[in-house]
């Protein structure tokens, strides 16, 4: 964890946007895999890290405002808990770590609660995003889940800081980002015709393990790269095979990487992989060149697609105004997500308190296909720390229904996109901290070129 002081501070300028009332943080318990005593990797809430520091299971916490408290609930080991966990700090001492000198049993929670709302106190909770943190609200509170509504002042409070990275959490991000490289280069060089995908992903998560580190998301390893979020890995590699991967590291304290990588199963790209990388590799760069404060990331997404819908003219696929094509949405036949997101202690930074906070600042997002995956359209501000992934598909089924209904036939050569359909996917994603006067790339450069993934193979 960060120095006591970083804790103190965070939660001084939290309770300066509030103001007054009560605030409430849902600690994450442990939660069984298939039965109570197997469970899940422990993971604790993002924003109770963040204000708390403490990754034990079992915590909540509040900020009385009005009250000037701060509380830790929580409960002492037991013996049973001793003999099978180990020796801890106490609930105190562990609190006293992050400043908080005030702490209660469990138990107690609901006591305070009902006391404060006795005296109209108005207590905020952020989104609920877990089954154990509704049930929860309901006993504290007596609010039906369906009813549960988040605090939505609360809510931009919290993502008005932690949207800006400080030095020493950039510092940490770049922990994670380097793991997150030595994952990718790892793949580059096993790689091999004749492996199954879960061999691939057994030596880049032997890389994060060796640098004490989990993984940030389940990771995508796959010969289908289609399917964005393919998180099945029991494929075996075939000579002509492009390998999309999509992986990250953690670090112990929490925070992300997150990076993708397309590798040719042989040594080199075949000629038709070699176009169709080289306009991604395009559209990566058109990004990363944009990169600066004070410009739309939803206008950086509108120059990558423009830049695609160019280059699919040049092999054939597409055809008329590229503007056009982009502001009707006949670019997502092949780029159908978004430009990237925010990182931090989410590898989708603040995802769990709504996207139409942390990327559009309460303004409505768009309905359109493909643009409507977009999780970050704000002017980007220095200390934004951010991910760069166009990507480029050709997606079987999609590309069946659009030409079944003849959609954007202005825009879309079918009879040439219907050869391609065999293809897969390519993404390629790097992570930038945007600076004073442009950006810069967080974590070890991993090979992006066709020229530099060729020499490492």
């Amino acid at each position: 964890m960060f120095s006591k002081e970083t804790y103190v501070q965070r939660r001084a300028q939290l309770k300066a946007k509030m103001g007054s009332g009560v605030l409430l943080f849902l600690g994450n318990d442990d939660c069984g895999l298939n039965y109570a005593g197997n469970t899940f990797r422990y993971r604790q809430d993002s924003t109770f890290l963040y204000y708390f520091g403490l990754s034990f299971a079992g915590l909540s916490a509040i900020i009385d405002i009005d009250a000037d408290k701060e509380i830790i609930f929580g409960d002492e080991l037991t013996i049973d808990d001793i003999i099978w966990m180990g020796t801890q700090p106490s609930l105190s001492e562990k609190s006293q770590r992050v400043g908080v000198s005030h702490t209660m049993p469990s138990s107690e929670i609901v006591n305070y609660l009902h006391q404060c709302i006795q005296n109209r106190k108005t207590v905020h909770y952020l989104p609920p995003y877990r089954a154990e943190h509704k049930l929860k609200l309901m006993d504290w509170l007596g609010v039906p889940p369906m009813h549960q509504e988040a605090c939505s002042k609360f809510i931009r409070a919290v993502v008005s800081q932690r949207n800006y990275k400080s030095a020493e959490e950039i510092a940490e991000i770049e922990r994670a980002c380097n793991v997150t490289a030595d994952m990718h280069i790892e793949a580059m060089k096993v790689l091999r015709p004749g492996m199954m995908e879960y061999e691939v992903v057994a030596a880049m998560e032997a890389v994060a393990a060796r640098h004490n580190c989990q993984t940030s998301f389940a990771t995508i390893a796959t010969i289908n790269g289609q399917t964005l979020h393919n998180h099945y890995h029991g494929n075996q590699v075939k000579g002509g095979d492009l390998f999309l991967i999509d992986a990250g590291a953690e670090t112990e304290m929490g925070y992300a990487g997150d990076m993708s990588s397309t590798i040719p199963a042989d040594k080199t790209f075949t000629t038709r992989q070699r176009e169709m990388y080289e306009l991604q590799n395009a559209m990566h760069f058109r990004a990363v060149e944009a990169l600066r404060p004070g410009i739309n990331y939803m206008d950086v997404y509108d120059m990558a697609a423009i830049e695609m819908v160019e280059g699919m003219k040049g092999l054939g696929l597409m055809k008329g105004n590229a503007e056009d094509a982009v502001r009707e949405g006949a670019h997502a036949l092949f780029f159908p997500h978004g430009l990237g997101h925010m990182m931090g202690l989410d590898v989708h930074d603040m995802e769990n308190l709504g996207e139409i906070w942390v990327g559009y600042d309460g303004k409505p997002k768009s309905t359109q296909f493909g643009r409507r995956s977009q999780r970050l359209a704000l002017p980007l501000q220095p200390g934004f720390v951010l991910t760069v992934e166009p990507g480029i598909y050709f997606i079987p089924e999609l590309i069946d229904q659009w030409h079944n209904e003849n959609r954007f036939a202005d825009f879309i050569n079918y009879e040439k996109v219907e050869t391609y359909k065999d293809f897969g996917g390519i993404r390629n994603e790097e992570d930038y901290l945007i600076t004073e006067s442009g950006a810069r790339l967080l974590g070890k450069k991993i090979p992006l070129t066709p020229e530099e993934v060729e020499a490492i193979r």
